[in-house]
Order: C-alpha cells, then structure tokens, then sequence
C-alpha cells in the first residue's frame, strides 16, 4: 500500500489545475529571464585562443564554423583523467540531435576541455558521439572562463566559480595520487569514474559560455555554471516530472551510459 496521498479523479484533477497556474507563472518569468539574459552587454575578446580540433588548429572565431552563435560546454575532462565526468557526460549524451539542429539555425554547439584531443576522440568514439568538441590543452581558455583551477589556487584556497569565492573541494584524499573508491561520495565515485583522484577531479568545473560573432569580432556574452546548467540537462527535466523527482537521496548514482550493471 503506497504512503503517498491519494483521491479520487475529481480531487487529482483539481490539484493539478492549481499547480498548472504555478507552471505558468513560472513560464513566464522563465521567458522574462530569457529577455533578461539575452539583454547583457557583450564584452569583446581579443585573446588569440587556440583550439586542437579534428580538422586542425582553430580559433575562437572558426569554432563559429560560418555561424553568428557559438555555445560552448565546458566538459569535464582535465589532461590526467582517463574518462570524460560522468555528469557532464550525462549531459552531453543529449547533444547529437540538438547539435544539428541548432546547426541549422545559425547556432554552433561545442565541448570544449582541457585533455588532449587525442583522449577526447577515444572517449567519443566510446560513447557514441558525433558533436564537435575541441582541446584548450595549449591555451588558457578553461582559466580564464573559471571552469578550470590550477594546484596553487587549489592549495591556497582561492577559487572563483559561480561568480563567487569559494572555498576547493576537500578531501582526505587530496594528497592521494590514487583513484578515489567508487563506495565513497559524489566527488570520490566521479573521480573514480574519471579514473583520477579526487584532487585532480576538483581541479575542473562543468559549465557554459555563450559568444557571438559579429564584423569578424568575438564576443562573449553569457555564462552559467553549477544549477545553472540544470536547464540543459535534459534527464532530469524527465526526472523532476517523475513521481519520485530526482531521487538522490542515497547520493551519486550517475554512471556512463556503457557502464550502469558493472558495480
């Protein structure tokens, strides 16, 4: 006998009109937000970025590959993981389709992290996947867009992410040059997916940035990080209409899509 409440059709159905009043106020201000974030002032980059990608070399502009708009996910994959992030390649399991249909209305979609290309090609041929995604091994690109943080910050403590301070991820394995056990918490079972220490994990950031390319000039003109990427997150848009939500009450359950049934 389930705990949750219960009613008749009648009772459902008026509950549900109630809450279909919260969704579309919460539409609306969604849609304002939409306006909001479109009306940001673009800032101009003039860094002379520099990309491996499969055709070779590449700017920041050629990334736009003849369009106007270029979305940019910082994947996590930092140059001593073996393995993409298991959450980020949750992610990105939805990006094929999108890709070419944002492709098609003047829109570029990019992963973009700091492994060599060479490992971002073996993992993508592992996991199925057909979007671009490029190398800022050799630039300073993850830095500067505070999604990546070198020893010294992590040491010192001094990491910018979200547009705040915040203190780096700690852990007794920090100094562990190990994988991290997959039995042990959220950042310890990514690094373990990872095939990385926790450490070396914490030193890569998931999140996304948003260009534009006009009169041969780049400008950046949005970024998120953290809940903000929940939105491009397309499981748990499935998940949170689920009638146990998310449910990860019992923590990290995420895994690689080829690897769910291997402990």
């Amino acid at each position: 006998m389930t705990r949750h409440a219960t009613g008749t059709r009648e009772e459902w159905l008026a509950s549900r009109l109630e809450l279909l009043k919260q969704e579309k106020e919460l539409t609306r201000r969604s849609d304002e937000l939409v306006r909001q974030r479109q009306a940001l002032p673009w800032v101009r980059v003039d860094k002379p970025y520099r990309f491996d990608t499969d055709e070779g070399a590449a700017s920041l502009a050629d990334l736009f590959r003849g369009r106007s708009q270029l979305l940019v996910y910082h994947f996590m994959f930092g140059p001593d993981y073996k393995a993409g992030c298991p959450s980020c390649s949750a992610i990105a399991d939805g990006f094929n389709g999108i890709a070419t249909h944002l492709a098609n209305h003047d829109v570029m979609l990019w992963a973009v992290s700091r492994a060599p290309l060479a490992k971002l090609q073996a993992f993508r041929r592992r996991m199925g996947w057909s979007f671009p995604w490029a190398s800022s091994h050799a630039n300073d690109f993850n830095f500067d867009f505070n999604v990546s943080l070198t020893e010294e910050q992590q040491r010192r403590g001094t990491v910018e992410y979200n547009y705040r301070q915040q203190a780096p991820l700690q852990s007794r394995r920090d100094d562990s040059k190990t994988p991290a056990p997959a039995t042990s918490g959220g950042p310890a079972k990514g690094a373990a997916m990872s095939g990385t220490d926790v450490a070396t994990y914490a030193r890569e950031r998931p999140g996304m940035s948003v260009f534009a390319l006009e009169d041969g000039i780049v400008y950046h003109t949005y970024s998120t990080y953290a809940r903000g990427l929940d939105g491009l997150w397309g499981m748990y848009q499935w998940l949170d209409r689920a009638p146990k939500g998310r449910n990860e009450a019992d923590g990290y359950w995420l895994h690689h899509r080829d690897a769910y049934g291997q402990g």
